[in-house]
């Protein structure tokens, strides 16, 4: 297939599926997100409609619950003792926990007076203790409000309780009660019902099985587990939980309840793996949370049904578009090749190359050789102009061409004309240190400036910009005629060309202006005074613009000034001798600013210069050193010359050479402390039984035995005279281990002529006599 042919259906293919795609895609995100939040606020809604259906029963409860305490009934018989005796009011206290089962099945109720020692259940009567609700009694106690509800196991207390007959009576038969669930949900009222912290003087307790209030909850499998958890967090009116995989889950809903102090809301989370969806909604009667989780599967079951829907759709709108891309691209390209078969017929350069990319290339390509040639003429006319406009500038500012030869040839090159003053701008750069340039980049920042001016200044007014080694040098031409406003529009344009090299380039720069001359043939004298203008920035500094006029005369060089100077550089070469950086920086600093005093001419600084680096070399040479080697290139005669400020020179100096030299003593001198080192170390090990002192070693090694001393110290660490001492004792230690020669024979062969100064010695050294240190080793 042609190139051209399928990028087209290529691209058709793309505009055509690219919105099918995203649609696509955009839809199904859209209807899987609706259908997510829709599940949400359908859970919430069963949680609202759950937590109503309960809430209902228990506050229905809760009012018959009142009506029952406030009956005169129940005051009568809180206020005087009861026995078994007052059958009727017995009864009548029972037949009012049988009202309360119309409103919900009751497990057991308690009717508990405290001061009078009686409780009364629906089943029984009795003495307090008699109950095992006396256990649940203490824990009631510590609750402030009148009214509330509790949640618990109460396994252990299927409870048989007596019926008492009164003191004196006789014990009647005792009655089992028998509770028909694990966990209860007690109502509790305390009697008299008002918030007190003083101990009230009996309860209303109900227990209601959490297997009647569970039936209230929703059996929705769209809404998957439902629970409640009471104000503990425990888990009731539910088995959801058996196995507790939901405790992570309960934690992080009771923080977000007590963070965010919202009654309801949902949010996913991960529960053994699996991601799930968990609304919440909390009772404002009770404090209870109604929770119902359900997988996020389940949620997605029908996206997914939408997602194979959308898919379907999706690939038979692109097959339908990849047919209408493929016919519409056919039809679209058949112009195409009849202009390719066209083009087949011209001959051009290009057949034999095969560069040929697509169709419009291949067409192009022969359409040019139309109109080529005198294009390409033009250019290289226009080009060849420019660089003849250059060469022409250099040999005139060079002095290699005449007055009557720039009249003769000057007309051709479409310089100004209607002149009445001259005068030459050269430009060079400061310095490449300091900037995002590297040294390579000199040549192309120097054509880059000569553009610049080249577009800054309009053609009436200049020549061409050319470059000549370093420098960019323009002549500008005036109309002006007044001297001084010559001068002042010179350094206009001057600065204007700064300006802009900073701006685009920030490159530092300084520029040499020539004085004013009328004779075109002045100006290769022109170019030199601006040339020698520039070489004032070694005492001015740089980032300057000089006038030739403003340069100081040449002073007499006082004769005092080079001995000063040659006492600082004999300070100096000791200081890069010792390598002391600090006394190295400040005879330098000394040096320089005994230069700046003496306010020197320009033209001095590079031969008092070259003179201290001479001085530097001589170091380098001292110690059997290489030049180029130790200082390398950038550290050459030519560079420092190259150098055009008085702060180049300086940092040059300290980076280039001065770092590098103590560097190099430093090393050589190390290598010769080792050396001489090494040398009194194998006289020690080879004279060690004969007479040795440091006096001989000098005497051997042809030194002073005072600077002897001071290179053993500090290489071996230890003076000499300790290290031979110890050199002889691990002899010592080891004829001791090995042998069985006495310890004179010992201290004979080690040069001692007296066994106890040996014995001295090793005591000294080991902290043990040689006898007992060779018991100790055998």
């Amino acid at each position: 297939m042609p190139k051209y042919l399928l990028r087209l259906l290529c691209f058709t293919m793309i505009l055509g599926a690219l919105p099918v795609i995203i649609i696509g895609s955009v839809s199904y995100t859209i209807a899987s997100q609706d259908i997510e939040q829709k599940v949400r606020e359908s859970n919430l809604q069963i949680l609202h409609q759950t937590q109503m259906r309960v809430e209902q029963v228990l506050r229905s409860l809760q009012l018959s619950s009142i009506q029952y305490v406030n009956s005169p009934l129940v005051l009568q018989a809180m206020k005087h003792p009861l026995d078994s005796s007052e059958f009727e009011q017995i009864r009548d206290l029972t037949s009012g926990f049988n009202n309360l089962q119309a409103v919900t099945n009751i497990d057991q109720a308690y009717l508990v007076n405290l001061d009078e020692d009686w409780v009364v259940s629906m089943r029984s009567f009795g003495k307090l203790d008699d109950f095992s609700i006396r256990d649940r009694i203490g824990s009631y106690l510590k609750y402030t409000n009148s009214l509330f509800w509790v949640t618990q196991n109460v396994n252990s207390a299927k409870e048989s309780v007596p019926v008492s007959a009164g003191v004196g009576d006789s014990t009647q038969e005792i009655v089992p009660a028998l509770i028909s669930s694990d966990n209860v949900v007690s109502m509790v009222f305390k009697i008299p019902m008002m918030p007190t912290n003083v101990k009230p003087k009996g309860f209303l307790v109900i227990d209601i099985s959490d297997t009647e209030l569970s039936s209230y909850l929703s059996r929705n499998t769209n809404s998957g587990d439902m629970y409640v958890l009471d104000r503990d967090q425990k888990f009731f009116l539910n088995d959801a939980d058996q196995n507790g995989k939901y405790t992570a889950l309960n934690e992080e809903i009771q923080e977000k309840v007590q963070v965010t102090g919202q009654s309801e809301g949902f949010f996913n989370a991960e529960v053994e793996g699996n991601q799930v969806a968990v609304s919440y909604k909390q009772s404002q009667l009770n404090g209870w949370l109604y929770v119902s989780v359900v997988s996020l599967g389940q949620i997605t079951a029908q996206s997914q049904k939408i997602a194979l829907v959308t898919g379907v759709a999706t690939l038979v709108m692109l097959g339908l578009t990849g047919l209408v891309a493929f016919y519409g691209s056919r039809r679209m390209y058949s112009p195409i090749s009849r202009l390719l078969q066209f083009t087949k017929g011209l001959d051009s350069p290009m057949d034999s190359k095969g560069r040929r990319q697509d169709e419009f290339s291949y067409i192009e390509e022969r359409l040019s050789t139309l109109f080529s040639s005198e294009q390409t003429m033009r250019e290289q006319m226009k080009g060849q102009h420019v660089h003849l406009q250059e060469f022409f500038m250099t040999k005139l500012l060079t002095g290699k061409i005449s007055e009557e030869d720039f009249r003769y040839q000057g007309d051709l090159y479409d310089f100004p004309t209607n002149w009445s003053s001259l005068g030459v701008l050269t430009l060079q750069m400061d310095t490449i240190e300091g900037t995002r340039y590297e040294e390579q980049d000199r040549d192309l920042l120097l054509f880059a400036v000569n553009n610049i001016v080249g577009e800054w200044l309009p053609p009436e007014i200049r020549f061409t910009p050319v470059m000549i080694d370093d420098a960019q040098v323009t002549v500008l031409a005036s109309e002006l005629h007044d001297e001084l406003q010559l001068k002042e529009w010179m350094h206009t344009q001057a600065e204007g060309i700064r300006e802009r090299v900073v701006t685009y380039l920030n490159l530092p720069v300084s520029i040499g202006i020539s004085r004013s001359y009328q004779a075109i043939g002045d100006t290769p004298q022109a170019y030199q005074e601006s040339r020698e203008a520039l070489q004032g920035r070694v005492s001015l500094g740089s980032r300057i613009i000089l006038h030739y006029e403003d340069i100081q005369p040449r002073g007499q060089t006082e004769a005092a000034l080079y001995t000063q100077l040659r006492m600082i550089e004999d300070q100096l070469a000791s200081a890069l001798k010792q390598g002391d950086v600090e006394k190295t920086d400040a005879y330098f600093t000394q040096y320089l600013g005994l230069l700046a005093d003496k306010k020197l001419h320009f033209s001095e600084y590079p031969v008092i210069m070259v003179q201290l680096l001479s001085r530097v070399y001589q170091l380098v040479q001292e110690q059997g050193g290489d030049v180029a080697e130790v200082l390398g290139e950038k550290a050459s005669m030519a560079r420092l010359l190259k150098l055009s400020t008085l702060d180049e020179m300086t940092n040059w100096f300290r980076k280039r050479l001065f770092q590098p030299v103590i560097h190099f003593w430093r090393e050589q001198e190390e290598s010769q402390y080792m050396n001489i080192a090494r040398r009194m170390i194998r006289l020690i090990e080879e004279r060690y039984d004969r007479e040795l002192s440091l006096e001989a070693c000098a005497e051997e090694l042809n030194f002073h035995p005072v600077y002897l001393s001071r290179v053993f110290k500090k290489e071996a660490g230890v003076n000499f005279t300790e290290y031979l001492a110890q050199y002889r004792m691990e002899k010592a230690k080891t004829w001791l281990q090995t042998t069985d020669l006495k310890i004179s024979e010992i201290a004979e062969k080690l040069n001692y002529t007296n066994p106890t100064a040996f014995i001295r010695t090793f005591r000294k050294i080991t902290g043990t006599t040689p006898g007992k240190y060779r018991e100790q080793q055998r």
